[in-house]
């Protein structure tokens, strides 16, 4: 007797969005290299969505929803083959065509996820382009986070990764987020009395 059970769509739509759920117990393991910080893919993931949405809304001539997208799916397949980063790349054959072909074959709109993850792949949209300078100015930006509590290494990382970009957008945001403090959106006025007394007459 056949007990094999065919899973219905809502089944395989609640195993994708546990399946992304280990996107937040997965390292970014480029950080084990780097001697400092820690990151989660969907960590990496998150932050990428809205550098991807700041570009997208800077270029002004592109689908900023589909680059909001592009950037959410560009690294679904880690939930299967783990981050890998560019020393263990050197060493290691990935199987991300395959990854994808699996993670999307069951979903009911996997055709439309398939299609998104190989236009980001084939970067000949500008949204692609945008997509993926998106995910570069993130790990700039950790980068930079982890250099101004005094990892000099991250200031020899940083060139290589400003290269990688390939949207004037994408230099142009680059360029500011290393002229600036990563603290200065919360402690940029260091002499503002608030940080004494917190306006406390007490």
């Amino acid at each position: 007797m056949d007990n094999h059970k065919e899973k219905t769509e809502l089944e395989n739509v609640a195993d994708f969005l546990f399946e992304v759920g280990i996107l937040a117990k997965t390292p970014r393991s480029g950080f084990f290299f780097l001697g400092s910080g820690e990151q989660s893919v969907a960590e990496h993931i998150n932050r990428t969505c809205y550098i991807g949405y700041c570009l997208a809304e800077m270029a002004g001539d592109v689908d900023t929803g589909k680059v909001v997208q592009l950037c959410l799916f560009h690294d679904i397949s880690e939930s299967r083959i783990s981050d890998l980063n560019y020393v263990h790349q050197k060493y290691t054959e990935r199987f991300e065509h395959r990854a994808h072909e699996d993670l999307t074959a069951s979903l009911p709109f996997g055709d439309k996820m398939k299609a998104l993850i190989d236009e980001y792949e084939e970067r000949e949209s500008k949204e692609a382009r945008l997509a993926k300078d998106a995910d570069n100015i993130e790990f700039i930006l950790s980068l930079k986070e982890q250099l101004d509590i005094g990892n000099e290494r991250a200031n020899t990382w940083l060139p290589a990764t400003v290269k990688r970009l390939k949207t004037e957008e994408g230099k142009n945001l680059a360029e500011r987020v290393l002229t600036i403090d990563s603290d200065a959106w919360w402690y940029g006025d260091k002499e503002d009395e608030w940080w004494v007394s917190r306006n406390n007459n007490k």
